[in-house]
This record gives C-alpha cells, sequence and structure tokens, in this order.
C-alpha cells in the first residue's frame, strides 16, 4: 500500500500512467490589451489580416504534427480551430468593429472572442466549459501575432508540466520535447488535452486547483495517473514504491498479452463476456488487438462530434459498417444517439438543468425523423447478423413501444424497397434511472437485453452531479443503495429471461470486478485499454467464493463498510495484481 503523506495533491486522473521525473512550471505570458483608439484603421486591418494568416500557419503545422503522432481523425480537433479563423460572420463582425471603434485590432479580437467564451463557461455542461479553452488558445495565438512575438516554450526534455490550463496544441507541441506527464490546476476528463494525452499514452492529472502554487521548478514529481495523484518531492520510501510499481506494471503489462485469446472465465468455470466500449472508429483496432469479445458500446454521440454537422444516414452507415466488419463475426452493439446533459445537442436550446431536461430517447422520439436516420444506417450495417441497436435513457415502457413502431416502419420501407438488413437484429435499453432500475422485470419482457449504464444510474440515484467537485465525494459507487439496486436490476432482468450486461465506469474498476461478479451480471463491456486487466482479474476469481461476498455486502448498511470488505478481499484473493491498485 502507498503511503499517503502530506506532500501528495489529488486530482482528477485524466491519462493513465505513472512518470517520475523534474517538473517543468510552464507559465504562459499574459498578453496585455491596448484599449486605446488607433488613427490608422486600414494599418490596423492589415495586421490582422497578417495576424491571423499567421496564426492558420501555426495551427496548420500542430495540424500536420497532430496527423503523425495522433492519426487524421483525432488530429481533426485542429482543422476545426483553422475553420475558426476562417469564420466568415466572426471575422466580419471583428474587422467591421475596428472601422466603426477605431480601437486597437487586440481589444478587439479578445472582446469579440471572449463573448463566445463567456457562453460557453456559462453552459452547465462540462463539455462546453473545456471547450473554451480552445477558443482561448485562438484567441491568445491571434493577439500574440498582432504584437508579432513568436511562440516559446523552452520546455527541457523529459519533463512532467506544470501548468494552470493545457491546451490541446500545447499537449501536441510540448509532446516533442519527450515530456514525461501533464499536471494542471484546471480541466477534466473530456477536455481535448486530456484526449490527446491519453492517446499519446502520456500521464495526466488534471483540476488540481493549486498545483502551481505547491510546485517549484526543478522539484521531483511523481505522476500517478491511475489514482489522480501527484506527489511533490517523494520521500525514499514513496519513490522506492513507485519505481517497484512501474516495474510490476511494465512486467504485468508483458504478460497480459499472452491471455489474449483466452476467454473470461472463473476459476470454476463461470464465463462472463468481456467485450469494448468505443468512443471513436479508431478504438476498434485496440479492442481486437486486446482480445475484446464483441463490442458492448458505440457511442454514436461521439461521430456527431467528430463531424461539422450532424451526420445523414449515409455517413452513419459507412461509419457503421466498418465497425461491423471489423467485429465479425462477433457481436457490435449500438446505441441511439445519446445527446443532452454532459453532450452538446445539435439545435440551440438551453435548459436550466439538462441532465433532467431534453435528453437521450426524449429528444430522439421528439426529432423523428433524425432517429430514423439512424435507425436505417443501423439496419443498413446489420446484414451480418452481428449488430444489436440499443436506446439510452429510458424511464417508460411507452418510450420503448415507441422506438419499436419508428424501427418497424423502417423495417416496412426497407423491405418495399428491397432494401437487404437483419430481420432478427436484437433490441436493447440502457438502464440508468431509477424508474427503469424499478420496473426491470416489466422493461424486459419488451426487449432482448439490457445494458445497466452505471455512471447516470449513481447520479440519480444518490441525487449527486459527478461533475461537481462540491459533492463529489458524495458519488459513491459502493453506497449501499446503489449495490443494492444492482442486484435489483441483474436478477429482475434474469427473471425476464434478458441477457445482462454493464457498460458503465463501475465495470472498469478493479476492487468492483469480484461485486459484479458474484451479483450474477452475463457481460461487461469496459474501455479497449483495460480488457487485458480485467480478463486476468476474472480468471483469478472463484465465483462460488464471489457470490458469498456479495451476498455479505448486500447485508451491509454503509458505503465504508462494503469499501473496505470489497478492498480486503481484492488484497486477499489477487494478492499479485492489488499491488497494482494499491
Amino acid at each position: 500500500m502507498i503511503k499517503k503523506f502530506n506532500n501528495t495533491l489529488k486530482g482528477i486522473a485524466a491519462a493513465p500512467g505513472i512518470s517520475i521525473a523534474e517538473a517543468y512550471l510552464y507559465q504562459k505570458e499574459k498578453e496585455e490589451i491596448n484599449k486605446e483608439t488607433i488613427e490608422n484603421v486600414e494599418e490596423a486591418k492589415l495586421n490582422l489580416r497578417e495576424a491571423l494568416d499567421r496564426s492558420k500557419k501555426e495551427l496548420m503545422k500542430i495540424f500536420s504534427l497532430a496527423i503523425d503522432k495522433l492519426g487524421e481523425k483525432r488530429a481533426g480537433i485542429f482543422e476545426a480551430q483553422i475553420m475558426i479563423l476562417d469564420d466568415p460572420i466572426l471575422i466580419e463582425n471583428i474587422f467591421t468593429r475596428i472601422e466603426n471603434e477605431k480601437r486597437s485590432p487586440e481589444f478587439i479580437v479578445d472582446d469579440e472572442i471572449s463573448k463566445y467564451q463567456d457562453l460557453m463557461n456559462a453552459s452547465r455542461e462540462a463539455y462546453m466549459k473545456e471547450r473554451s479553452q480552445d477558443i482561448e488558445d485562438i484567441k491568445n495565438r491571434i493577439i500574440r501575432n498582432l504584437k508579432k512575438k513568436k511562440w516559446q516554450s523552452h520546455i527541457t526534455d523529459d519533463a512532467v508540466v506544470v501548468m494552470n490550463t493545457i491546451t490541446s496544441a500545447d499537449t501536441v507541441l510540448f509532446s516533442r520535447a519527450n515530456v514525461k506527464g501533464y499536471v494542471t490546476d484546471f480541466g477534466g476528463l473530456t477536455s481535448h488535452a486530456a484526449i490527446i494525452a491519453r492517446s499519446l499514452n502520456i500521464p495526466a492529472v488534471v483540476g488540481l486547483h493549486d498545483a502551481t502554487n505547491k510546485i517549484s521548478n526543478g522539484d521531483r514529481v511523481i505522476v500517478d495517473g491511475f489514482r489522480g495523484e501527484v506527489i511533490i518531492n517523494p520521500n525514499d520510501d514513496q519513490l522506492e514504491e513507485y519505481k517497484s510499481k512501474i516495474e510490476r506494471i511494465n512486467k504485468f503489462d508483458a504478460e497480459l498479452v499472452i491471455l489474449k485469446d483466452e476467454k473470461a472465465v472463473t476459476k470454476d468455470g463461470r464465463e462472463i463476456l468481456l467485450m469494448a466500449n468505443i468512443d471513436l472508429p479508431e478504438e476498434i483496432n485496440l479492442a481486437i488487438q486486446n482480445g475484446a469479445q464483441g463490442v458492448g458500446l458505440v457511442r454514436t454521440e461521439q461521430i456527431f462530434d467528430e463531424y461539422d454537422e450532424f451526420p445523414d444516414e449515409d455517413q452513419q452507415f459507412i461509419v457503421y459498417k466498418r465497425l461491423v466488419e471489423k467485429t465479425l463475426p462477433q457481436t457490435l452493439i449500438i446505441r441511439a444517439f445519446d445527446i443532452g446533459g454532459d453532450k452538446v445537442l445539435p439545435v440551440d436550446v438551453k435548459e436550466p438543468n439538462p441532465f433532467l431536461g431534453w435528453r437521450g430517447i426524449r429528444f430522439l422520439l421528439d426529432n423523428r425523423e433524425l432517429f430514423k436516420s439512424q435507425i436505417k444506417a443501423v439496419l443498413r450495417a446489420s446484414v451480418n447478423k452481428n449488430v444489436n441497436f440499443m436506446l439510452p435513457m429510458i424511464a417508460s415502457i411507452t418510450e420503448i413501444r415507441k422506438s419499436k413502431t419508428l424501427i418497424e416502419e423502417c423495417r416496412i420501407e426497407f423491405r418495399e424497397k428491397g432494401i437487404p438488413f437483419d430481420e432478427n437484429m436484437k433490441l436493447g435499453i440502457m438502464i440508468e434511472i431509477p424508474s427503469a432500475a424499478v420496473m426491470t422485470k416489466d422493461f424486459s419482457k419488451e426487449v432482448d437485453f439490457i445494458s445497466i449504464g452505471t455512471n447516470d444510474l449513481i447520479q440519480y440515484l444518490l441525487a449527486v452531479d459527478r461533475g461537481n467537485d462540491i459533492v463529489s465525494n458524495q458519488y459513491q459507487v459502493f453506497h449501499p443503495a446503489v449495490v443494492r439496486t444492482l442486484n435489483h436490476i441483474i436478477k429482475q432482468g434474469k427473471e425476464g429471461n434478458v441477457f445482462v450486461s454493464m457498460c458503465g465506469e463501475m465495470a472498469a474498476d478493479p476492487v468492483a470486478i469480484p461485486l459484479l461478479i458474484g451479483l450474477g451480471l452475463d457481460s461487461i463491456s469496459v474501455s479497449a485499454s483495460v480488457i487485458p486487466y480485467i480478463k486476468k482479474l476474472i480468471r483469478g476469481l472463484d465465483y462460488s467464493e464471489v457470490e458469498a461476498l456479495t451476498e455479505e455486502c448486500l447485508s451491509y448498511l454503509t458505503e465504508p463498510e462494503i469499501n473496505q470488505r470489497l478492498h480486503t478481499f481484492f488484497n486477499e484473493k489477487l494478492k499479485e495484481l492489488s499491488q497494482e491498485i494499491d
């Protein structure tokens, strides 16, 4: 067990991995904004055009570098930023204001672009707030080029970069210096910078709030991207333990490769179908490489995020078809667009509480043509008979039946036109709302399978916004109500004769695995990167033992009791693996 001393900072684990290196405290120069009036408007406009051109060239270079390091799809982040510089409305507004107000271009640029940032920051959606950092980068880039300054980092090779916030461009550019890790005061899991760090396998801990005040240049730091911790100037014990941990992880990773073609089966013969969650099409390759037994969740709303506008039927079909072909002969579960809440809607709608508003299946049923375009794309991709379709955020049987009516309408249309599809394509639902949990048995009679989405289920069950720092400690995965609700869902699902899976973050928690297997899940769907580790865990379990463990946990009345019991079990029964998480 790694001991925590007062030199340990706790943040958000944004990119997995462990690094031990010297800290480089990076502070971006804050450009002063000249608010004075100008006399030569034409000269100011010329300077702005040149600054925009230079900014575009800089981003083009970063885009090229990102393609090499991340691949074309992920590099599209920078292509989107370049498009902002070409936005005719934004650019015209800036030039018009310079002419009318006769103020310095840097003031107009700062003021105009800040309006967009203010709208994003005012949003309740974490996604929007984090995207404002990309806009900030564009704004600062233009202002710096207006002042004819060059971007300078002077980052020492092999260092851990510590900064207030980090942008997508910073992440890519700093990687040239073989950066060992990122530590930031602000930021979240869904920021583009965090996504890029994960793609580059650079450990990152974000949202530490005061890291830049507590860490100095040259400090030796340990970045633990698994636990979301940063240790400043570790003592000998901490250093030795983490060096040993890195050694064990490297050895452990090598051992996992051997399990690629093995099944996730307990020592006494209970098999669990171990599948992959897919956010982007490219991840299917890692899922196959790591031995996934199919795809348990395709988050199709991520496709929307990658496109300039909402994808039509043909665009969706192309993506689904590629995924289907790569997954064959195993199953691919495509979830209908789960939009709203913390995911941006494709329409301009402001809601006071989006998590309890127009999202998931509610949005889809109110936008029938959009929903039907996805249903048709999925049906077209189902011809190889390995596609299942899943509905998100179901709260009532009426929603299921309305969705089935739309699916049948699409089938009838395809039959009339002679378009081939799988007549027996299975339909499932996400159980992520308490009402659905309560009525699982009745819902199960309407569908072929259910998948438990623990992220939202726990949030709604405990009335805790997991993205809210003030109450995030009350988002308790092992709360007795959560454990008992999961037990109810799984038992009721089996009584309803449906296949029961889980695709939320809880399924990837090593300590939770014995509990989930003991509860009787048929399948677990997790990020492709952790499949080998979860498989090894399952193969080290005895089903009869975890059944008894589960019964014990169901009797407890407090979260600490369950948490402690599961950690004790993990450390006693899976000693060689417990070292990886302690």
